[in-house]
């Protein structure tokens, strides 16, 4: 199956929603470049950006599970090719 490079934007609006982001995260960590959170305390959120290179399946039921979550929205955007 082919592979792209994809990034999925998460914000994260309930904290207690972590360990379960950690959680998925973690299960898919063979597919993950990298990824980069930044706490915005003003706001009271959280966002974090992942960088995968996987099948498009994979990426997306990373990213539907991770927005299934309580008070966690996520938008994900794929290369071309």
């Amino acid at each position: 199956m082919e592979k792209r490079i994809s990034i999925i934007s998460i914000i994260v609006e309930d904290k207690n929603a972590a360990d379960a982001i950690n959680s998925l995260l973690h299960e898919y960590s063979e597919h993950i470049i990298g990824r980069m959170g930044i706490p915005y305390r003003e706001r009271g959120v959280s966002v974090i950006c992942v960088v995968v290179d996987a099948p498009t399946d994979v990426t997306s039921a990373l990213s539907g599970k991770l927005g299934a979550l309580w008070g966690v929205s996520t938008k994900t955007v794929t290369s071309k090719t």
